[in-house]
């Protein structure tokens, strides 16, 4: 029996004619039907608290999975700066001069050429910077004996003016050394002229010339 169906026995009891029916079963029905109402109470009481702890429950289930919202909108943005850092990060890949595109689709092996590689940029960067290396490493001899060249033909060009430096160094040396010996003859000759000039000059007299008097 409903809430409402008990009610209506209750409505029906109280409208009936109770001088026509026995007190004793009027009673007994009356008990039976608040006994019913109780029990109807008990388990409206019992479905309010089930829904309002559902409602907790699910109140608390959305206040976690708005947090986990928040938290990863944080944790997107901060990958967001993160990449944009990474992108504006300068590279020394930026500064390798490499092949260009259509060279190295002429150049590189098929599999580092291929249509999935060309159609991702992060990929097509990587076997471009590795056939580059290849490249490199395999001219490096070259390079090297060119470099060996060059190093040799500044060396010989090195020791020809350190010749040549040394060579005017020593014809200075001889010069000074030629002055200084011409020097040293022409004091000793003056010194034997002015010993020759002393002897046959004699040194004159001291003087005599008194000083008149007054």
């Amino acid at each position: 029996m409903t809430e409402d169906q008990a009610i209506k026995h209750f409505q029906e009891l109280v409208s009936s004619d109770l001088t026509t029916v026995d007190s004793t079963s009027i009673q007994t029905r009356a008990n039976a039907l608040v006994a019913r109402l109780k029990a109807l109470n008990r388990n409206a009481n019992a479905a309010t608290r089930a829904c309002k702890q559902a409602t907790t429950e699910a109140r608390h289930d959305m206040d976690q999975t708005h947090l986990g919202l928040q938290n990863l909108l944080y944790e997107k943005r901060h990958l967001e700066r993160e990449i944009d850092k990474c992108r504006q990060f300068a590279s020394i890949y930026q500064d390798v001069p490499l092949y260009s595109l259509s060279e190295f689709k002429i150049l590189a092996p098929p599999e580092a050429r291929s249509d999935d590689v060309l159609q991702n940029a992060h990929q097509l960067m990587l076997n471009r910077l590795s056939f580059e290396l290849a490249r490199s490493i395999h001219n490096l001899p070259y390079r090297y004996s060119h470099l060996n060249n060059r190093l040799d033909h500044k060396r010989k060009e090195l020791t020809t003016q350190k010749e040549e430096l040394l060579k005017h160094s020593k014809l200075k040396l001889a010069t000074v050394e030629s002055v200084k010996t011409q020097i040293e003859s022409l004091m000793k000759a003056a010194a034997d002229i002015q010993k020759r000039v002393d002897e046959l000059v004699p040194a004159l007299p001291p003087s005599t010339t008194t000083t008149p008097g007054p």
